[in-house]
């Protein structure tokens, strides 16, 4: 398989040469060019056709936002993946990017000019070869825009299980009854591949959503009110003690675990600041745990896109209470990792592609009331 090419765009000269460098001693990846805007950027990309793009989102002449507009406008079907800093504005531009058709994002450590980018070195690495590869074996990646093109050209009552789960040994289940809640764990190409289910399900979706993004402080803020904007239901992010209520979606805050706790008068939201699991905070198999030990059989947990294996321990636990489990296909997937781990321990009821999982969740919880 061919390196993938990588294009930056920073107005940094000392970004784009950092940057640079680490594409070029990064096994499997190969730097394309650079630009120092959006400008320069357009006026390169004919000429050097990169498989993937690296984008600042401030710059003079024309800005990251600027570009995915004119991208968006000229049909250009490169994925590009933002460098963001931290600050609460640049959270907003970052969502507002991913409106616009990003992939996905990375945080710059220390601000607009990063002398520590090697920090996320690997983290770079990761996303580009995750989205260069999907890049170049279907030659687009699952923006909002183009998932929701594709999604008006098909069918999309498409709800059987789409790939043969692996052949395990029989895991002795408890029965299961109505669904009262579904819980959701998801990483990378998480921020969008939401956006195409939740813009789909049922404004009377009878019950709560409760969903672990791996997603930094500072951004789940702006990533759920960016999700309110096109969501039938509800949608914000969770603050502690939040009144489990249904047809609402439930987002975990940055570096905040978050379980559900059902009390005599309602059933309720924590969050906790305990320490990493599986190397995350929020993490999926923390939520899952608690999805189990309350809800059991009456929930549906769902496990998507992502590195790592993250939730597929506890989704195990709902699988035995009886729980219903959908895990995302590995076609669908940015990284077939976490839904892949959970299927290969036998822990998956139906897999599922992303075209179909808002009207798997939306049939299967109706069957279930």
């Amino acid at each position: 398989m061919k390196d993938i090419s990588v294009m930056i765009c920073d107005d940094s000269a000392l970004m784009r040469n950092l940057i640079g460098r680490i594409v070029d001693e990064a096994e499997g990846l190969v730097l394309a060019g650079k630009a120092m805007n959006g400008k320069f950027l357009l006026e390169k990309i004919p000429r050097v056709k990169p498989d993937i793009i690296l984008l600042d989102l401030e710059m003079p002449e024309m800005n990251g936002l600027q570009f995915l507009k004119e991208r968006k406008r000229l049909n250009i079907d490169i994925p590009v993946v933002i460098l963001s800093s931290t600050a609460v504005k640049g959270a907003r531009i970052t969502m507002e990017a991913l409106s616009l058709g990003a992939s996905d994002f990375i945080l710059k450590p220390s601000g607009s000019i990063s002398e520590d980018i090697h920090v996320v070195r690997d983290k770079i690495v990761a996303t580009l070869l995750a989205y260069g590869k999907k890049s170049g074996s279907s030659g687009r990646t699952a923006s909002p825009q183009t998932a929701i093109q594709d999604k008006e050209r098909s069918e999309l009552v498409k709800t059987s299980i789409k790939e043969k789960i692996p052949a395990v040994s029989v895991i002795p289940r408890e029965k299961g009854g109505n669904i009262e809640i579904v819980a959701v764990g998801i990483s990378t190409g998480g921020p969008n591949a939401l956006r195409h289910v939740l813009v789909d399900l049922d404004s009377d979706f009878p019950v709560p959503i409760v969903i672990v993004q791996h997603m930094p402080a500072g951004f789940t803020t702006e990533f759920a009110k960016s999700l309110d904007r096109i969501c039938p239901l509800d949608v914000k992010e969770v603050t502690d003690g939040d009144v489990l209520s249904p047809g609402t979606v439930f987002i975990a805050p940055g570096n905040f675990h978050i379980e559900v706790v059902k009390k005599k008068l309602a059933a309720l939201i924590r969050t906790s600041s305990a320490d990493l699991m599986n190397g995350h905070r929020p993490s999926a198999d923390v939520l899952f745990a608690s999805v189990a030990k309350h809800y059991g059989g009456n929930s549906l947990a769902v496990i998507m896109t992502g590195m790592g294996r993250d939730g597929a321990t506890e989704i195990g636990t709902i699988f035995t209470k009886g729980g219903l489990t959908v895990g995302q296909d590995q076609e669908s997937s940015i990284v077939y990792g976490m839904p892949k781990v959970a299927a290969e321990r036998g822990f998956i009821d139906h897999v599922v592609s992303l075209d179909d999982m808002a009207a798997t969740l939306n049939r299967l919880v109706m069957e279930k009331r």
